[in-house]
């Protein structure tokens, strides 16, 4: 059985359900801008490219919707107004009602257990400080050794910077050569599949998340339908 030398998980979706918190964020910026609120159903097809690009969609904003806006850009738009809003919000409520997905725990503590010397990772395009927030609040923090968000880097993803220097990374903390063929990218949607393809690593797709449906087309390497699977892939029973 194949052994990978480093795993980068997902946040939104993989590890964690955070649909109803960045629902609940998302209406209550729309209504602090005089907006009608969105069904949840919607909302939750915005969510996955950062949360600039989430209330850009919200707001049905178009400009900078094919770009990956910097979470810390500065102005007084309509849209930064909004954004600096929900950034406010969410800070507060990021975790009224986000909880791991069942078996995460199991399934980390496992790998952990069986390959102690195994880098796990997170990669995720939330913002950096309430993606790192909420590992420590879920007890995520002590399986990683570290958590990149959407503001970490100039790009996002799927771009593959992130991915690329968790790798290297992993490399300085293990000294060894971890390589992309030897890491495993953990996700629900097609921007972790592409961020994988494009790192020239294995992706992973995840079924159960908020994005599924987008899986198909990308064509991920491998499947799983829940946390408990992904030791699976490690050959633990």
């Amino acid at each position: 059985m194949f052994v990978p030398r480093l795993l980068v998980f997902d946040l939104d979706g993989t590890l964690i359900d955070s649909s109803l918190d960045l629902c609940n964020s998302v209406n209550a910026t729309l209504e602090n801008a005089g907006k009608p609120t969105l069904p949840h159903a919607l909302i939750a097809t915005y969510i996955g490219d950062g949360a600039a690009m989430l209330v850009r969609r919200a707001l049905g904003d178009p400009g900078d919707l094919d770009s990956r806006t910097p979470e810390d850009d500065s102005g007084d738009s309509p849209f930064h107004r909004a954004f600096d809003f929900f950034l406010a919000y969410y800070r507060v409520h990021k975790l009224d009602n986000t909880r791991l997905y069942p078996g995460v725990l199991e399934a980390l503590t496992k790998i952990g257990a069986a390959y102690p010397a195994l880098p796990m990772a997170v990669l995720t395009n939330k913002p950096v400080i309430p993606s790192r927030e909420i590992c420590a609040a879920l007890g995520l923090s002590p399986f990683l050794f570290q958590i990149y968000g959407g503001n970490s880097f100039p790009t996002k993803k799927p771009d593959p910077e992130g991915l690329l220097t968790l790798i290297a990374d992993a490399s300085a903390l293990t000294a060894t050569d971890v390589v992309p063929s030897e890491t495993l990218m953990i996700g629900d949607s097609d921007v972790d599949v592409l961020t994988a393809r494009r790192a020239g690593a294995i992706s992973v797709g995840c079924t159960y998340g908020l994005a599924p449906h987008t899986l198909a087309a990308a064509e991920p390497d491998l499947s799983v339908a829940a946390p408990s699977e992904w030791p699976l892939l490690l050959g633990l029973a």
